[in-house]
This record gives C-alpha cells, sequence and structure tokens, in this order.
C-alpha cells in the first residue's frame, strides 16, 4: 500500500506539535470560505437604497452584512468540504487566497468610489449634507467592531450547545442529548415565535422610556382653558399626559393666529383632549374611554369637526395633521389623541404592534359610541388620521373600505408602514398599470394616494366620491417599504417604474437590501419635507381635498401650505 494513502484516503501532512495552551488567548481563525462571501455581502451593503445614510448607520448595515455572509460562506464551505470529502493542494489553496486577497482589496476600494458617488446623488436629490471625508473611517471602524462582535456572539452561542451536548452525553446516548438539545432549541425558538420573550423584553424596555415620558419639551405649560386636557376641569392631570401628550395639549395655534389666517373672522379656541397611559385607566381601552369622555366633557360633540388622531408609540402626534384643520375651520374643531406605549415609534412597530393595534381601535370605537348616538342632522363631521405606525392603529378600527366609507366623513394616513392591512390590501389590488409607489384603486371613487399631493390627488380624472381616504407616501419613505419579504424577494417598488427620488441604480439584493432600508428607518425622517418619512406641507392638500369648509379656495390653500412650512411636523 503507498505510503501516502492509509484507508482510502490521503495521509493529511505532519504538523509540528504545539506546547499545550497554544493560542487559547487568540480568537479563532476566520474561514476562508466565510470571508469570501462576507467581502461580498460587503460590496453589496454600500449599494444605494433609499435614503442617504450617515457613517455610523452605512458601517451598522455593512458590519451586520459582513456577518450574515460570514455565516452564509461558512456553512456553504462545510457544506462542500462534506459532499466533496477531498481537500485541494496546498499549492492551490494559497493561489486561491492570494487572489481573493488582491480582488477584495481592489473591488472593494472600487466600491468605496462607487458608494461616494451614489451617496452624493442621493443627497444632492434631497438636499442632505455631503458625505464628510471622516465619515469613512468611522464607518470602517463600526462594520469591523460589528462585524468581529456578531462573529464571537455566534462562536460563545455554538460553543456553549457543544458543551451543553458533552455534558448531557456523558450520561445518556448521544441520539437522546442530540434529541434534548434539538427539544431546548425549538422550545427557545417557540417563546420567541409566541411573544413570551418578547413580552419580557418588552416591559424592560417600557420601563427603561417611561423616564422619558415624564420630561416636558420647552415651551410646553399647563393649559388655562377648560377647552383642554390637563386644564380647569378637565378628567386627568397634566401630569399624567406623558411628554408628548403635553406638547399636543399646548402647542395648538391660537385664536389670534386662527382669525388672522381666516381675513379676521373671530376664531374659536380649538378643543385639544388627550388621555396618557397614566391617566387612570387599567388598560388601553378603559384610557381610550377616559379621551372620549374627556372629549365629550370639553365640548368636543358641539364643534363642526371631530378628530380622532392615533398616535405613535410614545404619543406623538404630527402637528400638521391636526393643526391643518384648525386653520381651516377657523378653530370650530376638537381633537382627541391616546397614549398606548413608552416606547419609540420605530421599536414599538418592530416589537409591539399589537397595542397599537388595540389603541386604534379603543379611541375609535369610544368616540364613535359618543358621535353615533347624536341626532344626525346635528353631528359634527367624524374624521381620523395618524402618521408611520398612528396610521397602522387608525386602520385597526375597521374592516375594510367600505367600513371607513360607512362610518367616517374623511380619514387621511401619512408615511403607513407596510403592515398595514387597508393599506396591503388596495396596494395589492391596485388597478392594472399603476405602480405600487403610487397606486390607483377601483379608479379612485373612494381611497387615493399622493407623493407630492397637488399633482397626484387629482389621479384618476374620475369622480371622487365622499367620504374620501388618502395615503400621503413617498417614494424614498423606508417605514412604508420595508418588510419582511424583502429578505428573499424582490419589491414591485423597484420591478416597477422607480418614484422621483428613488435611484436607477437602486437594486435589490437577498438580505442586504432587507438590512439596508431597515437601518433607513432609523434616519428616514433626517431629510426634507417630501422625501424620506417627512410629511408637513402636502398634509394641506390633502385635508382640502378630502374635507373643504364652505368657501374654501386654492389661494387659502397655498396660504395653509405656507404656514404649515414655517411651523414644521413639531409645531
Amino acid at each position: 500500500m503507498p505510503n501516502d494513502v492509509i484507508d482510502g484516503a490521503p495521509e493529511r501532512e505532519a504538523r509540528p506539535a504545539r506546547p499545550p495552551g497554544y493560542r487559547r488567548w487568540l480568537p479563532d481563525r476566520y474561514a476562508f470560505g466565510g470571508l469570501v462571501v462576507a467581502v461580498l455581502f460587503v460590496w453589496l451593503s454600500l449599494t444605494p437604497t433609499l435614503l442617504p445614510r450617515g457613517p455610523f448607520f452605512q458601517g451598522l448595515v455593512t458590519g451586520v452584512s459582513a456577518a450574515l455572509g460570514y455565516a452564509i460562506g461558512f456553512l456553504g464551505s462545510k457544506l462542500v468540504r462534506h459532499l466533496v470529502q477531498r481537500e485541494a493542494p496546498t499549492r492551490v489553496k494559497i493561489m486561491v487566497r492570494r487572489v481573493a486577497f488582491v480582488v477584495g482589496i481592489v473591488g472593494t476600494a472600487a466600491m468605496l468610489v462607487w458608494f461616494w458617488d451614489w451617496q452624493s446623488q442621493l443627497r444632492a436629490i434631497m438636499s442632505a449634507a455631503p458625505f464628510p471625508w471622516f465619515g469613512y473611517l468611522v464607518m470602517v471602524f463600526v462594520a469591523v467592531l460589528i462585524f468581529v462582535l456578531f462573529v464571537a456572539i455566534a462562536r460563545v452561542l455554538l460553543r456553549a450547545v457543544w458543551w451543553v451536548e458533552r455534558k448531557i452525553s456523558r450520561v445518556v446516548p448521544r441520539r437522546i442529548s442530540a434529541t434534548v438539545i434539538g427539544v431546548l432549541v425549538v422550545a427557545l425558538l417557540f417563546a420567541l415565535v409566541n411573544g413570551a420573550m418578547v413580552r419580557v423584553i418588552m416591559s424592560g424596555l417600557n420601563n427603561s422610556f417611561a423616564a422619558v415620558n415624564q420630561e416636558t419639551k420647552a415651551g410646553d405649560e399647563p393649559p388655562t382653558s377648560s377647552l383642554r386636557s390637563g386644564g380647569p376641569d378637565s378628567l386627568v392631570t397634566w401630569d399624567s399626559l406623558g411628554r408628548q401628550g403635553r406638547s399636543f395639549i399646548s402647542r395648538a395655534p391660537t385664536v389670534g393666529e386662527l382669525s388672522a389666517f381666516n381675513g379676521g373672522r373671530p376664531a374659536l379656541e380649538p378643543i385639544r383632549t388627550y388621555a396618557g397611559l397614566a391617566s387612570g385607566g387599567d388598560s388601553i381601552r378603559e384610557n381610550a374611554q377616559v379621551a372620549a369622555d374627556e372629549l365629550e366633557r370639553a365640548g368636543g360633540f358641539d364643534r363642526a369637526v371631530v378628530g380622532v388622531a392615533t398616535t405613535t408609540g410614545t404619543g406623538w402626534i404630527n402637528e400638521s395633521l391636526v393643526s391643518s384643520l384648525e386653520y381651516m375651520y377657523n378653530g370650530d374643531t376638537a381633537m382627541v389623541g391616546l397614549q398606548y406605549s413608552y416606547l419609540p415609534s420605530w421599536l414599538s412597530f418592530l416589537v409591539d404592534k399589537e397595542r397599537a393595534h388595540q389603541a386604534g381601535e379603543a379611541l375609535f370605537d369610544a368616540v364613535y359610541d359618543k358621535w353615533k348616538a347624536l341626532p344626525a342632522e346635528t353631528r359634527p363631521k367624524l374624521v381620523v388620521m395618524g402618521e408611520s405606525l398612528g396610521s397602522f392603529g387608525g386602520e385597526s378600527a375597521f374592516g375594510s373600505v367600505d367600513d371607513v366609507e360607512a362610518r367616517t366623513d374623511g380619514v387621511l394616513f401619512t408615511g403607513p408602514p407596510n403592515a398595514n392591512e387597508i393599506w396591503t390590501d388596495v396596494t395589492t389590488n391596485r388597478d392594472p398599470g399603476s405602480p405600487e409607489w403610487l397606486p390607483i384603486y377601483e379608479q379612485g371613487e373612494t381611497v387615493r394616494f399622493g407623493a407630492r399631493a397637488p399633482e397626484d390627488l387629482p389621479r384618476p380624472d374620475s369622480p371622487w366620491g365622499i367620504p374620501r381616504m388618502v395615503y400621503l407616501q413617498h417614494p424614498s419613505d423606508p417605514i412604508v417599504w420595508w418588510s419582511p419579504q424583502l429578505l428573499l424577494s424582490e419589491p414591485d417598488w423597484l420591478k416597477e417604474d422607480r418614484g422621483y427620488d428613488v435611484l436607477d441604480s437602486t437594486q435589490w439584493f437577498p438580505f442586504v437590501t432587507f438590512l439596508q432600508v431597515a437601518a433607513d428607518m432609523a434616519v428616514s425622517t433626517g431629510v426634507p419635507d417630501g422625501h424620506g418619512h417627512s410629511y408637513v406641507v402636502d398634509i394641506a392638500d390633502a385635508w382640502s381635498a378630502i374635507l373643504p369648509p364652505e368657501g374654501w379656495t386654492p389661494a387659502d390653500n397655498d396660504r395653509l401650505r405656507t404656514v404649515l412650512a414655517e411651523m414644521g411636523a413639531d409645531g
């Protein structure tokens, strides 16, 4: 038998003995196959998506993408070795690694140049500041740190599993120990899926953000009017409203501002009511009833328009959504909101959408029950509004577009998340030929979409019934377009004709685009109005189309746009 073959397999090259403890203080070497795919994912992570990203978030996306690529490459190389069961000659390995190293360096340098060009194009479209020169250093540092951290965590978890399996296999057969490990892993996954672990995490996060809720923004003062929650005769205290609730109550336009806008006609003081998490109820539904009772107490049902504003996670309401109607109706309005969480909107959207669902349904039902008990001829107009997660909650009160028509006088949702059920149904069943980013549904009979409202809402040129429902959504808004489906399937908004602020060079890549758009969500409000998740002046056109007061003119609408531009979303 030849000396280089033992038991039918090539003999491995002899290696010098290593002293005990050799390299124990160093991390394990990285697998070559994993590194190759990791570099490929780094390149893909530098391609553009919807918004210009700063150094930190780009580094975060690149680091996570590299770690994901490493995992795929590592597992893939293991599978290949298992199937082939033979090693390439050492000389071939060295040559392949040298070529891969050169290609990796040259390719990464080229991708960084293209990255700069793509970022420059996006920043020019959105009037954003140029990418800083030091940003490349920050980006590389963050990416390497995230990559090393994720790989290290994965190794620790794998070693933990192997350690448990070895301990169990000492007392039971290996097949049983493997079964026990499998059951434990399945149980852990089940805990994650059914929400048990999520609820524990949510409880901790809520407690962490509760302290922020106690703060008060500069300039927000307790009201002296009984027409505001937290003021005289209010059913709720000022302190119970929470940070965003106190801001909502404080920042309504004054009677003088409304009168001046409406040509000197005497204005009414707008009614604003709100219930925070600490407003007395033991549940979301009980707090919703408190909010509706507070609206009734303040005389809200005696006004021309009642607006139900579903909030985002922390209780925030886009000031433009409510102020627009207050200016249009010269203060003859009443608005009501409800806080249901301490968490920021993006975090609440990712891990606790159910509370938004419950809050939107509970608040509308509580107000609607009081509204429908009024004589039909004296009822105020009832409208629903919400932005982002607020639109998700607002939709939750209705089962369909027909339900919206039957129970409201108008609906305006801005920046709707991809998880909105009615939005998804309408968008999926859009009229043929209309793109996903600006769909037409049933010839615009009830629902219409706008990215640039003055241009888009008149389309199509067909009758628009009453009541009316409007979605405002920008082509570059990651809140609208992020979904789990991005992991493995290309979305229609990239397959079809692009929106006005989405680059032609934007392409879909499995896993990577999902991470990129997720990172875009974190910076979605850091761009000017008309892009990303910033909705301000076009809200004037939307309300003017949905529920214009008698005598409202295009000139009035232009003046309202100017007021909103000066005010901004936060007032």
